[in-house]
């Protein structure tokens, strides 16, 4: 516990007393509710290799480095760029992706990731999800060697940021109807259309634009191609191109999405990555972020219960501290039973992927139930603080409104009860 220091609306010059200060009831202690307790119940951590328990050390001292900038940056509603970009000097973008550029993380240290940094701030969480589950596992999976060569280095490091573009102002569940088009011309494809919520998409960096074929041609390299889905390696600085930063957000305020516009933009044959040829590669990428949302919903819990259960430990009301309530054990109790169930979501997720068995409906059920999870423990731990759950400072608050975009992004609940729907029935129920 902090030392007791007075509290006022208006905060007194510095080297002034508060106006407040010596009046009866105007002291409160100050609350230690941020710092990490590491709880793991069952032990699901107790074993990690040494490998993985570094990386997960590096990740905690990273986040940690430039968590009251995030902070700050989230009541401001502004991007730290330059701090967000710092994570690739820890070799943290990586994601888990194998190729000869990147430190190889195994699926637990990659998910270790992915919840330490949604644990110290959600907006970095998410500037991982963008960074290196959507931009570079594209790049990866898709591009040319010509088109890896050249940005492969540049993203795993934060020296250029990268964005994915599936969703429309029209499109969100229902991405596979996009309609941005990408028409084949003699020079190579003008593009059309607009996309939404796209993180990164007005950073300067690249952007991997999703976008229907246009060419009823049939002869040429484009037989075949018309109606199809492919994917375009557009730099942002490219003439057509607007990315304006969507205002006025309530969660995930320290990282920027993006409205686009593509009026003709104009593109070489050679910004077609040759991988992508289907919706389904684009879903590739989806399943795999799934995963990593999982374990980011996790991140999120654990810093909500912890918070929880450090204030009750801290607060004192009617003579004693709230934990020695019968009320305030049974809540912690449930909580502490619902996260446990993320950690062992989490933790057998890794186990499938390391051993090659994971399937796309997995890694949904984990983000079905994980983020609906996280949302019943972010709503019990901020009852639990009472009035101080609302003040950013004590965290809990801006956990549970980032919790509310993970819960949609990547595939809303319903979308993921659909697609396991259909995994169990056989039928497919999406319209």
């Amino acid at each position: 516990m902090t030392e007791t220091t007075a509290r006022t609306d208006a905060p007194a010059p510095a080297g002034e007393a508060s106006p407040a200060a010596g009046l009866p009831g105007a002291t409160e202690p100050g609350y230690d509710v941020t710092t990490p307790l590491d709880i793991d119940y069952y032990e699901a951590f107790a074993d990690l290799p040494a490998a993985d328990r570094a990386v997960w050390e590096r990740a905690r001292a990273a986040a940690t480095a430039v968590q009251a900038e995030f902070v700050a940056a989230w009541d401001r509603h502004e991007y730290p760029v330059a701090a967000a970009a710092g994570l690739g000097r820890h070799g943290l973008f990586n994601d888990g992706l194998d190729h000869p550029e990147l430190e190889r993380f195994s699926p637990l240290a990659t998910g270790l990731v992915n919840m330490e940094l949604s644990r110290v701030d959600g907006s970095l969480g998410t500037v991982l999800a963008v960074q290196g589950g959507l931009a570079l596992r594209t790049l990866v999976y898709f591009g040319s060697e010509e088109q890896q060569r050249q940005y492969v280095g540049p993203l795993a490091r934060g020296e250029v940021l990268g964005a994915f573009a599936l969703t429309e102002p029209d499109h969100g569940s229902d991405s596979a109807g996009l309609e941005t088009r990408a028409t084949r011309t003699e020079r190579g494809w003008v593009l059309r259309g607009a996309k939404k919520w796209i993180g990164n998409g007005a950073s300067g960096g690249i952007t991997f634009v999703w976008a229907r074929v246009e060419d009823p041609g049939a002869g040429g390299g484009g037989a075949g191609d018309h109606g199809a889905v492919r994917c375009f390696l557009v730099p942002q600085d490219t003439r057509g191109y607007r990315g304006e930063v969507i205002a006025g957000k309530g969660a995930l305020r320290a990282i920027d999405q993006a409205v686009i516009t593509l009026d003709d933009v104009e593109l070489p044959a050679e910004a077609l990555l040759p991988g992508a040829r289907t919706f389904k590669d684009a879903s590739r990428v989806l399943y795999a972020t799934r995963a990593g949302v999982a374990w980011s919903a996790l991140g999120h819990a654990t810093a909500c219960f912890e918070s929880a259960l450090a204030y009750a430990t801290q607060r004192v009301q009617f003579g004693k501290r709230l934990a020695q309530h019968q009320l305030v054990q049974e809540r912690l109790t449930r909580m502490l039973s619902q996260l446990v169930s993320m950690q062992l979501y989490c933790v057998g997720l890794a186990d499938l992927e390391a051993a090659g068995r994971l399937r796309p409906t997995q890694a949904s059920l984990a983000k079905y139930h994980n983020t609906r999870t996280a949302r019943a423990i972010a709503a019990e731990a901020r009852d639990l603080l009472g009035g101080n759950g609302i003040l950013l400072e004590h965290g809990v608050i801006r956990h549970q409104a980032d919790i509310e975009a993970i819960h949609t992004y990547e595939g809303t609940e319903s979308v993921q009860a659909l697609l396991i729907g259909r995994d169990l029935t056989g039928y497919g129920a999406f319209a």
